[in-house]
């Protein structure tokens, strides 16, 4: 005899499904995420204006990326909804990933940052290279990196899916392990 599943009692939180953001946030902490610099160039916010600085790099880290598809080939990040990030990708459909290595923690680290400095600064001393079909910085010595157009946007709670399809793949670097984020800190294999 199949039992009829008991209804779900709110919680204060205001979660109708029983967990609370705390609990959601430590359940995933347990959940190992490789981490990779998405990178984007923003173009000019005033086109008109002959002395309006010229295209501006913008990256961010990001622990949501995925693969989606091999044919064709597919790729998601998970965006919060309002960041710069997600800003410019509902303007800009070109876009790159470069897969950190474990010894490029200090990159994840700048650009994880709140309330931090102009992007162009904090690309100023990173060995990059421009990609060639989106134009956006490609992180030297990267594990992978993948140049993206945007196929489709997705609301999903406070996030948006970009689901981008690869224009191009490398493998820039052999060294070295990937960049982990597990238990809200960065890691290393081994």
């Amino acid at each position: 005899m199949l039992k009829t599943p008991s209804p779900i009692t709110p919680l204060p939180s205001g979660h109708a499904e029983g967990v609370s953001n705390d609990e959601f946030r430590a359940a995933m902490s347990r959940l190992a995420a490789g981490v990779v610099l998405v990178t984007a160039q923003e173009p000019p916010l005033d086109p008109d204006d002959p002395d309006a600085p010229g295209v501006e790099d913008v990256g961010m880290t990001a622990t949501a990326f995925m693969s989606v598809s091999l044919d064709p080939p597919l790729v998601l990040v998970s965006l919060r909804e309002g960041a710069r990030m997600d800003d410019l990708l509902a303007e800009q459909p070109l876009w790159a990933v470069s897969v950190l290595t474990e010894s490029q923690r200090h990159i994840a680290g700048r650009f994880a940052m709140k309330g931090r400095i102009s992007d162009r600064l904090l690309f100023e001393d990173i060995p990059c290279v421009r990609g060639e079909a989106t134009g956006a910085p490609l992180v030297g010595g990267a594990l992978a990196t993948l140049e993206c157009r945007t196929e489709q946007r997705v609301a999903a709670g406070d996030h948006t899916l970009v689901i981008g399809r690869v224009l191009t793949a490398h493998l820039p670097g052999t060294e070295g392990g990937p960049l982990l984020y597990f238990r809200g800190r960065y890691r290393q294999l081994g």
